[in-house]
């Protein structure tokens, strides 16, 4: 049986302000495994990326109110000081951001950069570190690693920047690695070398990895397990097979219906899902997908809990709709042909 690295356990996470508390992550739970991917899907303002950085203990604040357990190897990441979170980010846990340009220090070379963060954890001097951070410039695929190191990051391309963040997120080999929006304003060409590259890597460095995206597609050939998120709840979970070929929750629908499709005609059209996700200051009643869903009725005023509607065990969802009345109505949604008509 696999290792399992972390355990979270009812997470909630609301921030206080001048206008009211928002509720940026409200009772979320998942584990994961060592070698196993677990994607993060949902629209921004879900709760995704709030959700990754508090394992990291990067939305710790005075206005910061947090609930539940964050166990790694049976450690609670919320209780731990500051000064062990700066030990523990990076060593056991790493994270790609969205956005390298930003992440990146544009007036140091990338190879300092990288040089810095491994002196950071590690007791070595900088040329092991500088020879280091070129095997993982290689490892990562950027062509002549040994004089790219010295080239700044306006230099390098975005795939070549995203490359080099994967490359300093993996610096000190961390069991964890959180990928954040990883493709992000990246052609999808360069979207899958990434993807493939990060599979890849979790098995090179017998790692863990939690892919967040908003596009089900990105997830499709990597992840093990699938969240689906919505204001800051999970609303469908499942392992990828499930999630794909026989999802629950219409919010899920909504996804898979505005990805282009190869293998059917092409519509006038994608199906798209109406509306804009709620305030997480003033949250609708019940069902918090109830004011953008289709197939809303009156008992979505009450909100429905996240358990297992259908037969296979392991798939959950928060739906009232009755398995039946779902797949009556499913894949005409996912093709749009509801909208259309």
């Amino acid at each position: 049986m696999a290792e399992r690295l972390l355990d979270v356990k009812d997470l909630q996470v609301h921030f206080n302000t001048e206008d009211g508390i928002v509720h940026a992550v409200d009772g979320v739970s998942f584990d994961l495994e060592r070698g196993k991917v677990l994607g993060i899907v949902g629209e921004s303002g879900s709760g995704k990326s709030v959700t990754a950085m508090t394992l990291l203990g990067l939305t710790r604040d005075v206005n910061t109110r947090f609930q539940g357990e964050v166990l790694y190897k049976g450690r609670d990441l919320l209780k731990l000081p500051e000064t062990a979170m700066q030990d523990f980010r990076g060593n056991e846990m790493g994270m790609i951001f969205q956005d390298p340009m930003t992440s990146l220090n544009p007036v140091y070379r990338i190879g300092n950069q990288i040089v810095e963060a491994i002196r950071t954890h590690e007791d070595i001097d900088k040329g092991r570190a500088k020879r280091r951070a070129v095997d993982l410039l290689r490892q990562v695929g950027i062509p002549r690693p040994d004089v790219r190191v010295d080239d700044y990051p306006h230099q390098f391309s975005g795939g070549m920047r995203q490359r080099a963040m994967i490359a300093m997120a993996l610096s000190c080999n961390p069991d964890v690695l959180i990928a954040d929006e990883p493709t992000t304003a990246l052609d999808v060409t360069i979207q899958a070398q990434i993807i493939e590259l990060i599979d890849r890597l979790k098995d090179d460095f017998n790692s863990a990895v939690i892919l967040i995206t908003h596009d089900l597609g990105v997830v499709a050939d990597v992840a093990d397990e699938i969240i689906v998120m919505y204001a800051g709840r999970v609303v469908e979970r499942g392992a990828k097979r499930q999630v794909f070929y026989d999802p629950q929750m219409p919010y899920t629908w909504g996804l898979l219906g505005s990805i282009p499709r190869l293998d059917r005609p092409k519509p006038k059209r994608l199906a798209s899902i109406t509306g804009s996700p709620p305030s997480l200051i003033n949250l609708p009643r019940g069902c918090k997908f109830r004011p953008r869903c289709p197939h809303a009725f009156d008992k979505c005023i009450e909100e429905p809990d996240l358990v297992n509607r259908v037969e296979e065990p392991g798939h959950l969802d928060r739906c009232w709709l009755s398995v039946q009345e779902k797949r009556a109505v499913r894949d005409r949604t996912i093709r749009g042909e509801e909208e259309a008509a």
